[in-house]
């Protein structure tokens, strides 16, 4: 088994780029910084106290919801995809 190089990961990503990459399309489309605010808007609420796991940020699970339904991926493939 070959170890993992230092630079694999963006030797990676740039391949995928170059072969036209869906998320970067995405990213270039959506104005990711208007949903943001609106989301954090939306479900803001109040913490009760310190301790426990911060929570996911809720652009990424709206990311997640998008790639959802653009790609009809099922809820049981897209956690096992995560």
């Amino acid at each position: 088994m070959k170890q993992i190089g230092f630079f694999d990961g963006s030797n990676r990503l740039k391949k995928l780029s170059a072969l036209g990459d869906p998320l970067e399309k995405l990213n270039h489309v959506i104005n990711w910084l208007m949903c943001a605010g609106t989301l954090n808007k939306v479900f803001a609420k109040e913490h009760k106290g310190v301790g426990g796991r911060p929570s996911y940020s809720y652009l990424l699970m709206f990311k997640i919801l998008i790639l959802q339904r653009l790609f009809n991926i099922g809820l049981t493939n897209l956690i096992y995809n995560l």
